[in-house]
């Protein structure tokens, strides 16, 4: 599959096709409607014009609460070194291989009208269309940020909103929560530096800024930080430059990437990462989870492994960039989280705002649809529109079982981060069957009441399929082997499969 393939529109550009109503209908003009007579009243029975009302007046969804005027396009993700020592993920297994991937830049703080020069951090997001799974890289055109605590996430972001007295943006709200959290501090330094009035989206790097782990399939791993340099130097606004684009032109950054792939001058960055062994995090100087602090690159240099170039424009940014839905909890086999607290957050609230924005189908549109994906256990709800798995069972069937792949391997380290441990009480051991064998002995102290039990369960069970019924007479067994014979002759003697 190639990146122009992702995702396929009803209509080209080009076509000309019968304009109709929402179900399909040919209308003749989209400017008609009816009426009583010459100058008579609107008619309720003319769907056409009753529908098209009221679909404009839905046709906005909530913004986004942070992130929410943003730009952007297509493209791909190439290997270029080989880093299979430290790491499994399949979409970086083999120099040249490629996948598709759509990003989108953002500032982080404004609404979607507000000017794409504003003094703010960016936003540098870009969800990897992979042969596992989507992959999203939820970074920042920064490599630390203004908190280490999660608590304090949104109680920092009303603070760059707007006062809920005034509705005005309130320099006093701003300073009062930087000056009484100085842990801001390395944040606030590049901020107010011109790093924080980036030229457009093109001139600008990414990084990771949290703290993730390369997992290998015998459970060793590495913690690593991404970083994304680009191709085009980095080139900022003065504060002034900043001011008169705003006025001038508002939606810079947004028009500079459109026209730079409109033109074939295809934006990249090369792609880094930094490693540090579990026995390297331990001993190292910074907390490797505080997201105030870098890596320094004297002590932990860049390794170079890739190149991510943007090459197609959307064909409809609603769907395609509004619609787009990043998650630092989509990862795939072989990447996993840290320990780091705000990671953890982010690793909640991404996907809790995406159902409530978009829907809790939101992965089933197109942009955020993976390759290939199968959880017939998640079903239903509003805008399922994907077949809804069919006719699959939606509970673990004995009839039709799914492949399920294997789990990692531990790793001694985990005890200093703190495991996360992933335990199946479905494990069946002798003593589970002791309480329900001492329930059975109960009911025999009351006349009649183990022949209804049996009976009760024969006239259900009696409508399953007979190797169904094997397997449960052989679980009463186990309880009682004298519940088990009853229940078989019970049920057996009414069965009819």
């Amino acid at each position: 599959m190639t990146a122009d393939e992702k995702p396929a529109s009803t209509f080209k550009y080009n076509e000309k096709p019968v304009y109709t109503t929402s179900n399909g209908a040919p209308v003749d003009h989209p400017s008609k409607w009816q009426r009583v007579g010459a100058q008579g009243p609107l008619l309720l029975q003319d769907f056409h014009l009753i529908d098209l009302i009221a679909h404009f007046d839905r046709e906005r969804i909530p913004e986004r609460v942070v992130h929410a005027k943003g730009a952007g396009a297509y493209g791909e993700f190439e290997v270029t070194d080989d880093i299979s020592e430290i790491c499994s993920v399949d979409m970086l297994n083999g120099v040249g291989k490629k996948t598709p991937c759509v990003a989108r830049f953002s500032t982080v703080g404004g609404e979607k009208g507000s000017a794409d020069s504003a003094r703010d951090p960016r936003g540098f997001a870009i969800k990897f269309y992979t042969q596992e799974g989507n992959w999203d890289w939820v970074y920042n055109n920064t490599p630390v940020f203004f908190l280490r605590d999660p608590t304090n996430f949104p109680l920092f972001i009303h603070t760059q909103k707007r006062n809920p007295q005034t509705n005005l943006k309130d320099a006093t709200m701003f300073w009062d929560y930087l000056s009484t959290h100085q842990e801001a501090i390395h944040q606030v330094m590049h901020l107010f530096s011109d790093r924080g009035t980036p030229y457009s989206y093109r001139f600008m790097n990414g990084y990771s800024g949290h703290t993730h782990k390369f997992v290998k399939p015998d459970g060793s791993f590495v913690y690593v930080q991404i970083h994304l340099k680009t191709d085009q130097g980095n080139k900022t606004f003065t504060n002034e430059e900043a001011g008169k684009m705003a006025s001038e032109n508002p939606d810079f950054s947004t028009q500079d990437l459109f026209e730079a792939i409109q033109k074939g001058e295809y934006p990249s960055w090369t792609v880094y990462v930094q490693t540090l062994t579990p026995e390297q995090a331990e001993k190292f100087k910074w907390n490797i989870f505080d997201l105030t602090k870098v890596w320094p690159q004297k002590e932990v240099p860049l390794r170079r492994f890739g190149k991510f170039t943007l090459n197609k424009n959307v064909d409809n940014y609603f769907a395609e960039i509004e619609q787009v839905a990043f998650a630092p909890s989509h990862l795939v086999p072989g990447v996993e989280p840290s320990a780091d607290p705000v990671l953890q957050s982010r690793l909640f609230s991404y996907p809790d705002t995406h159902r409530h924005r978009l829907g809790v189908n939101y992965q089933q549109i197109p942009v955020n649809a993976p390759l290939k994906a199968f959880n017939p256990y998640q079903r239903d709800g509003a805008m399922s529109v994907n077949g809804n798995y069919g006719a699959n069972p939606n509970y673990p069937s004995s009839y039709r079982p799914l492949t399920y792949r294997p789990v990692k391997a531990t790793n001694s380290h985990e005890n200093w981060a703190g495991a996360a441990v992933s335990d199946l009480f479905d494990e069946i051991k002798s003593h589970d069957y002791e309480q329900a064998n001492g329930l059975w002995q109960v009911l025999g102290r009351t006349p009649g009441q183990q022949e209804n039990y049996v009976k009760n369960v024969a006239g259900h069970l009696c409508a399953a399929q007979k190797d169904t019924r094997a397997r449960t007479y052989d679980m009463f067994s186990k309880v009682n082997p004298e519940l088990g014979a009853a229940i078989e002759a019970a049920t057996e003697k009414n069965s009819k499969l």
